[in-house]
């Protein structure tokens, strides 16, 4: 497939009642999980399952674009996954590099403005740098703002919100009797895009794993079997499908 062409939809999203265009969610947030299943099934290295992986989010970045997604958040790699083997900690970073210097470009050209959220700065030096350089290249792209959360985790994004109001109260320059959910939000590092209206999960594994844990308070949730190096546009539309079939209410009563 060329850079930037998108393949057709193979499927029709529902449409609003007012039948004015499908339903289709502003931001989607994926924890894309399965490599290591995917690549033990078939008796390959997990290192095999990562760099399949790495193709199914081209097509779910494809995918976004096509039906109208404005921000993609990807689970790329959690505060936890220091807990692995060096080897495999070595393959996901080597992949990270490989995918920054050989898709960039395919990713810039269909408009896409690559963020970085987490603690990049627990990566090597020439890592950093080159996140540095994507999010530069892509900055003022506005088809779609895909965010990779890298060393991330919800609770500590969290703690750091909480850090930044008391030093700000410790300064004087806050009441801590203004502080609500409004200027907690402002604090985390997602502040300048909007809650994921859906989150969706693969694997067939059904949780968060400290994932965008305050963000996701009113997020619809869609946990698929497949598992994520086989996570294509059919899903990608299945999901899609799923949450425009439900109503969201955000704690209200039904109408």
């Amino acid at each position: 497939m060329a850079a930037g062409s998108l393949p057709h939809p193979v499927a029709a999203l529902p449409s609003t009642p007012d039948g004015e265009g499908p339903v289709v969610p502003v931001h989607v947030a994926m924890i894309m999980d399965g490599n290591g299943r995917w690549a033990h099934a078939r008796k390959l290295p997990v290192a095999a399952g990562h760099r399949q992986g790495a193709e199914a989010v081209q097509d779910c970045v494809r995918s976004a674009i096509r039906q109208g997604v404005r921000y993609l958040t990807l689970y790329a790699f959690s505060s936890e996954n220091w807990r692995r083997s060096a080897q495999e900690v070595g393959d996901l970073t080597s992949l990270l590099r490989f995918y920054l210097r050989h898709k960039l470009n395919e990713l810039h050209e269909q408009g896409v403005r690559l963020r970085i959220i987490g603690e990049p700065e627990r990566f090597e030096g020439a890592l950093r740098e080159e996140l540095q350089r994507a999010e530069a290249k892509t900055l003022n792209n506005e088809t779609l703002t895909l965010t990779l959360a890298l060393s991330y985790g919800g609770r500590a994004d969290i703690a750091q919100a909480a850090r930044t109001l008391a030093l700000r109260v410790s300064r004087g320059e806050l009441d801590p009797a203004s502080i609500d959910e409004t200027l907690l939000a402002a604090a985390l590092q997602t502040a300048d895009m909007p809650d994921p209206d859906l989150v969706i999960r693969t694997s067939g594994e059904c949780r968060l794993s400290n994932f965008l844990l305050w963000q996701s308070a009113y997020a619809e949730l869609v946990f698929m079997d497949v598992l994520w190096p086989d996570f294509g546009e059919a899903e990608f539309l299945e999901a899609l499908s799923r949450y425009a079939g439900r109503k969201r209410r955000f704690g209200g009563r039904p109408s």
